[in-house]
């Protein structure tokens, strides 16, 4: 099975939706591997953004990550970086879908309450950067003979 990142931003934390968002990824049927809540260090917010350190923006995102705890989470599952990343919809919530998690949740693209890693190779470098080996859980969930062919 194919692993992903998803963390809930400070805004999402602040609005009480970690339950929301933990509770979609589960109906769908990914298999929660690692979780943890924490206000991200500096390092691991630059390595996390390191595609945007130049970028105009980077200091206003730097900062608002910085700003509040984060819910930091693996997920598993089929072609997980993919579907998660249709369930959480487009980065700027006016142009993402209803029914996604930014498209029913968010209003404001520097407020967006989730990130989630964009490919398999992302979520690999991702899911490094906060967790290590050790800190991967492995079970069978009890639905699991059913969720695939």
């Amino acid at each position: 099975m194919d692993r992903t990142f998803v963390m809930v931003k400070p805004d999402g934390v602040a609005r009480g939706l970690i339950g929301e968002v933990v509770s979609r990824l589960e109906r769908k049927g990914f298999k929660l591997v690692a979780a943890r809540l924490e206000k991200l260090p500096e390092k691991r917010v630059m390595d996390q953004y390191k595609e945007h350190l130049e970028k105009s923006f980077f200091p206003s995102l730097r900062h608002y990550i910085e700003s509040g705890p984060c819910f930091l989470m693996v997920w598993e599952g089929r072609d997980a970086a993919a579907v998660v990343r249709r369930m959480v919809g487009a980065t700027n919530p006016a142009e993402a879908a209803a029914g996604t998690i930014r498209g029913d949740l968010a209003m404001d693209v520097g407020r967006n309450v989730i990130h989630a890693s964009d490919s398999p190779q992302s979520a690999s470098r991702e899911i490094a950067i906060h967790f290590t080996p050790q800190e991967l859980a492995s079970y069978k969930r009890v639905d699991e003979a059913v969720l695939y062919e």
